[in-house]
């Protein structure tokens, strides 16, 4: 040990170009040791290199990213064949995912850019954006429509989904207001009510597209921020409650979502295997194809026009048809993986009292964790037919878009408790 003193460079760029110029360091994640006032650190023939960001975060998301663009390829590739898209070219989807990729990036990059006290004064701000595109998006004329849901705005060459911005929209302003009501937290008029209200209003506009599957990704966030916030257990399982009643209602009260879940509870049956349950049976049949080891990258014959939403939201059954029960083994280990060292990112925050900062990466990992788990189940089998797609894999410009500028603030958030944890200020 030798007494030095270090400086480290206060701007993210400074740090990601001294990563790539240099080796990283074996004692990146050793915290300096300070006896009697004087600093001291292990010391190298060579200047250490410091990450400035979860290295192994990075990798598993540009790998899933990477994975993804090759499965909406191979999901893609046979669709001109359909006369619904007799007019798109074999590469249309893979050209469109990867300029949607290189979108995300740029965004990425530029949101990591953002401190985390920036996001905590934009977070009312980005809460009445998101509103008011929902809001736009309802317009006749104004709101495009696939499939008879109003979901999408025309921006140009793009299309944009509005509710994958209220996702976003929804977990940084509830992470805000959970700092700012943290001394009234046990109270549910002063705390709970104000923020349900927010999301009831969310809801409404989401269920008016309709779009249920975004309201309850939305729902799960905010619930989760409340509860890891320190929200009342009491109060946190009476919302719940009311939560799960109210989809129950919905499903009850709507004839076509009824007609869902009977078809997944049998989508094999003379009544449903052609229609509610024409998806969920393809998917089954070719996870059934894929066995262990798969039938091999663009092997799958269920894509061939067979599986609707074959690179969307069914993107999971083409994985386990080309690459079988393994690769669907480590997809699933790799989103677990995910979401435990983003909420980790979270903790860690929090224990250096930067709660906003907790709040949001461990958000972050109930969104992305609660789509995927939503996704596959539905791919599986396991829950009845929702339209949400792959988190970083499905084809979809909007989501692939939220998802990277989520990531990258949560990176920002691992960038500013390592830089606290070696002495420097954010």
């Amino acid at each position: 040990m030798s007494n030095a003193a270090t400086r480290t460079p206060s701007n993210p760029w400074q740090r990601l170009t001294q990563w790539l110029g240099s080796a990283r360091s074996q004692a990146a994640d050793v915290l300096p040791v300070r006896v009697g006032g004087t600093e001291y650190r292990q010391t190298t023939a060579t200047p250490a290199s410091v990450l400035g960001f979860d290295q192994a975060l990075l990798w598993v998301v540009v790998a899933l990213l990477s994975w993804g663009l090759v499965m909406v390829y191979s999901a893609s590739i046979a669709l001109p064949g359909n006369p619904r898209f007799s007019n798109y070219a074999p590469t249309h989807f893979l050209t469109r995912h990867a300029f949607y990729l290189v979108m995300g990036f740029v965004a990425a990059l530029l949101a990591f850019q953002m401190p985390m006290r920036t996001w905590e004064r934009l977070a009312p701000w980005l809460f009445g954006a998101a509103l008011l595109m929902l809001i736009v998006v309802l317009v006749p004329g104004v709101g495009k429509v696939v499939n008879g849901a109003r979901r999408w705005l025309a921006l140009g060459p793009i299309s944009f989904q509005p509710s994958e911005l209220a996702k976003f929209a929804v977990l940084i302003y509830a992470a805000d207001y959970m700092v700012r009501k943290m001394d009234v937290k046990e109270r549910f008029f002063r705390a709970v009510l104000p923020m349900g209200a927010a999301v009831a209003v969310v809801g409404v506009l989401l269920l008016a597209e309709p779009d249920m599957g975004a309201f309850m990704v939305v729902a799960v966030i905010a619930m989760g921020i409340l509860f890891l916030g320190g929200v009342n257990a009491r109060m946190f399982f009476l919302i719940a409650a009311i939560l799960v009643a109210a989809f129950a209602l919905m499903i009850v009260s709507s004839p076509w979502r009824r007609e869902r879940v009977f078809a997944y509870l049998d989508p094999f049956s003379e009544q449903h295997a052609l229609g509610k349950g024409y998806q969920l049976s393809h998917a089954l049949i070719a996870f059934g194809r894929g066995e262990v080891f798969g039938v091999g990258l663009g092997g799958s014959v269920e894509k061939l026009h067979w599986l609707p939403e074959a690179h969307t939201d069914f993107l999971l059954a083409v994985i386990g048809e080309e690459f079988g029960l393994v690769g669907v083994l480590v997809l699933i280990v790799a989103f677990l993986w995910m979401t435990r060292r983003i909420m980790h990112i979270g903790r860690q925050a929090i224990a250096l009292d930067r709660v906003f900062a907790g709040l949001v990466a461990q958000g972050v990992a109930i969104w992305i964790g609660f789509q995927a788990f939503i996704n596959m189940g539905v791919n599986l089998g396991a829950l009845p037919t929702k339209g949400l797609t792959l988190p970083l894999m499905s084809y979809g410009g909007s989501a692939i878009l939220m998802n990277l500028v989520a990531l990258a603030v949560v990176l920002r958030v691992d960038y500013e408790n390592k830089l606290l944890m070696r002495g420097g200020r954010v």
